[in-house]
C-alpha cells in the first residue's frame, strides 16, 4: 500500500504505531526532583511520576488534545500504550471514547507492570481483559520485560492469545532491559509490537513488528536502533511525542542517513506504510495537503506541510485546516486546566 499519490497533494491517513496519549499534558511539566543521569532515572524521575499523578479527568483531556493534534497532522489512526496506576479501571474506555469524539481511530492497551506490586499487575491485566471482552479494539499492553515478573509476562501472553490479539511492549529500549529477548523469545508472536529494540542483538530470535521511535530514542539518549538489522517488519511511532508522522518520517530518514550515507527516503517511507498492516482502515482515509506533490524525496526536506482536509471513514474530521467534530479552542483550554492540576500534583509528589 502506498501512503500517497506522488502526482497529487493527497495521502492516505497516516498511522502512529506507538503513542502515549496520556503524555500530551506533560509539556511544560515541573522539573524532576533531581536531574536524571541515566535512562532508568528518566523513567523513575519523569515518566513514572507522571503516570502516577494521572486521574481519569486529566486523561480524557490529554487524549482529546493529542487526538486533535493528530488529525491536524494528517494522522488518522493511533496504536496507544497507556499507564495510570492510580486510575486503571475504565482508563481504556476513556481513551477510546475521547478519540472517537475527535474522529481518530485508536487501538488501546494498558501497560501491565509489577512496579506497583502483584496487585497492580493484576489490575492492569484485568483492564486489558475487560476492555477487549467489551468489544474494544486493542492489544494487551506490557510496560517492559524488566519491570515484570515471569508469571506476569506469561499471563499477558496468554490473555493476548485468548483474545486473538498481540502484545504491545517496550523491548530493550535501554540497557536495563537488555535481557528482554531471552525473557520474551518463547512468548512472542508475529502480531506482537516490539517497541524500540535499540539494544536487541541482531540474532534476537523474537517475532513481531519492530516499532521505531527515532526522536524519542535521541531525546532519551539510548542510542540508535538501526531497525533494519533486526530482520522484522518495521513501523514508525512517536513514543508519545505527538503524532506528526511526516515529521517522524523526516527524523527517521535523517537518523538513517547519518547511519548510512547511501540510504534513501523510500526506506523510512516504507516504515510509514507498515502502519496499514496494524490499522488497515486508515488506508481508506484521505488527507489533502496544502502543498504537493507528496513523494518521499520531496517530503524528506519539506518541513512546513499541513493538512487542508482529513476524511475518516468518509467523514471530514478536518476541513480548511480546522477540526469539524470538536471545538479545538475548548479542548486546548480544558487541557490547559488539567495540565495545571497535573503540575500541582507533581510538585507535591514524594
Amino acid at each position: 500500500m502506498d501512503v500517497g499519490d506522488p502526482a497529487a497533494n493527497e495521502t492516505r491517513g497516516l498511522v502512529c504505531a506507538h503513542h502515549h496519549l496520556y503524555s500530551a499534558l506533560a509539556r511544560g511539566m515541573p522539573s524532576p526532583p533531581r536531574t536524571p543521569t541515566s535512562f532508568r532515572e528518566i523513567l523513575e524521575l519523569v515518566w513514572w511520576r507522571l503516570d502516577r499523578a494521572l486521574d481519569l479527568e486529566m486523561l480524557e483531556w490529554s487524549v482529546k488534545l493529542a487526538a486533535l493534534e493528530a488529525i491536524e497532522s494528517g494522522t488518522t489512526a493511533i496504536v496507544d500504550h497507556h499507564e495510570s496506576p492510580n486510575a486503571i479501571e475504565g482508563s481504556l474506555d476513556v481513551i477510546a471514547n475521547a478519540c472517537a469524539e475527535v474522529g481518530v481511530r485508536v487501538s488501546c492497551s494498558y501497560g501491565v507492570t509489577n512496579r506497583h506490586g502483584q496487585e497492580g499487575a493484576q489490575r492492569g491485566l484485568e483492564e486489558n481483559a475487560r476492555f477487549l471482552a467489551s468489544g474494544g479494539r486493542g492489544m494487551v499492553g506490557v510496560h517492559a520485560a524488566f519491570t515484570c515478573d515471569p508469571d506476569t509476562l506469561v499471563a499477558a501472553s496468554e490473555l493476548a492469545e485468548k483474545n486473538e490479539v498481540g502484545v504491545h511492549i517496550h523491548v530493550a529500549e535501554g540497557i536495563d532491559d537488555i535481557g528482554a529477548a531471552d525473557r520474551l523469545r518463547d512468548l512472542s508472536r508475529d502480531n506482537w509490537l516490539l517497541v524500540h529494540g535499540v539494544h536487541l542483538r541482531d540474532d534476537h530470535g523474537l517475532s513481531g513488528y519492530v516499532v521505531h521511535n527515532p526522536r524519542s530514542n535521541m531525546n532519551n539518549s539510548v542510542g540508535y536502533a538501526a531497525p533494519q538489522r533486526l530482520g522484522l517488519p518495521i513501523a514508525l511511532g512517536t513514543d508519545g511525542i505527538g503524532a506528526a508522522m511526516l515529521e517522524e518520517f523526516r527524523i527517521a530518514y535523517a537518523r538513517l542517513r547519518e547511519h548510512d550515507i547511501m540510504a534513501t527516503p523510500e526506506v523510512p517511507w516504507s516504515w510509514l506504510e507498515t502502519g496499514y498492516r496494524l490499522m488497515p482502515e486508515a488506508a481508506n482515509d484521505r488527507v489533502t495537503w496544502f502543498d504537493g506533490p507528496v513523494d518521499p524525496w520531496r517530503l524528506a526536506f519539506h518541513t512546513n506541510l499541513r493538512p487542508e482536509s482529513v476524511e475518516v471513514d468518509g467523514e471530514f474530521v478536518l476541513k480548511e485546516g480546522a477540526a469539524t467534530r470538536v471545538d479545538a479552542t475548548e479542548i486546548r483550554t480544558k487541557a490547559g486546566e488539567q495540565a495545571r492540576r497535573l503540575f500541582v500534583k507533581l510538585e507535591n509528589m514524594d
